[in-house]
């Protein structure tokens, strides 16, 4: 697929980011740009929403505030404070992550995604989101809310329909990040899909993107 005309790409991320601005959720990992705490909180949110993964974050955090003190823990008392989050091998992978970088680096996160992506439950997404929001790099994100957004408003329901596989999603949302801007511009691309272009309800009337959105045109 070739990548949208620049204008409208300019046009996207300007009009994004201003909503961003006014609109962005204030949540406790987007206060800090340390690798550690980026990793637990992408950990957490991975199929858990956002307001159950809040007090357990801060709770985590207080138990085993630095990576070293997670890999010095016992799995099992890792395993119990995690309850009741669910998807219960995050915290088993979360531990193994932590013990790896302090073997292999030091007690640092790396910082290169091939070798994140070698690391127990870290995938593409949440590679790209350790780079992103804890390394300042001009990284892709695509998760649930980025891949409706994207789908919607660059290929509408025709083209989605035919869509098979996740490339082209990555395709899109890599063309979009704007250069320098990759922290705001994801973590506004996610905040727009789980709180205006959502699955049900999507509010298209106030929208900044509808005069160029492919599925607002066939509404």
């Amino acid at each position: 697929m070739r990548p949208p005309p620049q204008p409208t790409i300019r046009r996207f991320q300007r009009r994004l980011l201003d909503w961003y601005a006014e609109h962005g959720r204030d949540l406790p990992w987007r206060r800090t740009r340390q690798p550690y705490r980026v990793l637990v909180s992408e950990i957490m949110l991975q199929q858990t929403q956002v307001d159950r993964v809040l007090p357990k974050y801060r709770e985590f955090l207080r138990h085993y505030p630095t990576i070293e003190k997670l890999a010095a823990a016992p799995v099992d008392a890792v395993r119990r404070l995690w309850y009741p989050l669910g998807y219960n091998i995050r915290p088993i992978r979360l531990h193994a992550i932590a013990c790896e970088s302090v073997a292999r680096y030091g007690g640092r996160l790396p910082d290169r995604e091939e070798e994140l992506l070698q690391m127990p439950g870290i995938g593409r997404y949440t590679a790209g989101a350790i780079l992103s929001f804890a390394y300042g790099r001009d990284a892709a994100v695509l998760d649930t809310n980025v891949r409706r957004v994207v789908g919607r408003v660059f290929l509408g329901p025709r083209r989605l329909a035919r869509v098979r596989g996740q490339r082209i999603f990555w395709d899109l949302a890599g063309a979009l990040v704007p250069r320098g801007r990759g922290y705001d511009f994801n973590q506004a691309l996610m905040d727009f899909g789980a709180t205006w272009c959502t699955a049900r309800k999507p509010r298209c009337a106030p929208c900044p993107m509808k005069r160029f959105c492919a599925t607002y045109r066939l509404a």
